[in-house]
């Protein structure tokens, strides 16, 4: 099992593991709340070298990071967030919160709309939580293509690994593997897509592959669990947050790709971050 902070191939690897410094980096948190969520039992560490104590995440834990800090985000406390991680009635504690926000002055309305958000997927459920997040400077690889349906996808990106390796590419970490949609609204075929993967520095354009560095942006973000069929339903939650909180969308859409075909050979373990970029309505 490797335990490095690089490694040459591109894209997700199922068995990296991250120290925990860059970990906190990535998700914008710090070490003393990542060993804190430890000692409560919300997010235990991949690996812990007995040797010297150091501990280690897969890229995968994000998805739990972001859950985490999500619930923390609308209001709840660590102990009603480790309720419901040990099996104590989701629909409870929502309710209850919900009444409690109610009778709260006006700051307190952006909890209770993330709570309402929750609750309109799937009344006691907390699958799908939108989270407000600041999305680093980002130099990438990219190609700019036009698919006839969603799964063209597969057979491109393959051959986009090739093209980055001819062109002597170094992929950055954390691993970014993205498409960034530039239709104006989401749709099931016919798309105009970059597909885009974060590497060290940009090189000269080689066959059809270009370079370019995307700026930071606050976004809109939310995990989708699963086969890429029903990714629309996902897709709706995290526009109806947008439209009830008052922001704006700001840029084209992503798709951050953290397992998949090339490391899941069942489709449930697929691991996708829906990525809107949003502004605050003036």
């Amino acid at each position: 099992m490797e335990m490095k902070e690089k490694h040459p191939s591109c894209g997700p690897v199922e068995d990296t593991l991250y120290k925990i410094g860059l970990f906190a980096a990535m998700n914008h948190v710090t070490v003393k709340a990542l060993r804190f969520y430890e000692e409560r039992g919300l997010l235990q560490p991949a690996y812990i070298n007995e040797s010297n104590g150091y501990r280690y995440y897969r890229l995968s834990q994000i998805a739990d990071l972001h859950r985490i800090s999500a619930l923390k985000q609308a209001g709840f406390t660590i102990e009603e967030i480790g309720y419901m991680s040990f099996g104590t009635s989701e629909e409870v504690i929502l309710s209850k919160k919900k009444s409690e926000i109610l009778n709260e002055i006006a700051e307190l309305t952006k909890q209770l709309a993330n709570i309402d958000g929750y609750l309109a997927k799937k009344k006691g459920s907390l699958k799908v939580p939108v989270l407000i997040k600041k999305i680093d400077e980002v130099t990438v690889a990219y190609i700019t293509e036009n698919l006839s349906a969603y799964d063209d996808l597969f057979e491109i990106m393959p051959d986009m690994g090739e093209k980055m390796e001819r062109a002597g590419c170094e992929c950055a970490m954390p691993e970014y593997c993205f498409t960034n949609y530039l239709d104006s609204e989401f749709k099931g075929e016919n798309l105009l897509v970059e597909i885009c993967e974060s590497v060290k520095e940009a090189k000269e354009t080689i066959d059809g592959l270009q370079f370019k560095t995307m700026p930071e942006i606050e976004a809109a973000t939310a995990f989708h669990k699963g086969s890429y069929a029903d990714i629309h339903e996902t897709y709706e939650i995290v526009l109806k947050y947008i439209e009830e909180n008052g922001y704006e969308i700001s840029g084209p859409i992503r798709e951050c790709y953290i397992d998949g075909v090339w490391n899941k050979e069942d489709e449930s373990e697929w691991l996708t971050e829906v990525q809107i970029p949003v502004v605050k309505e003036k």
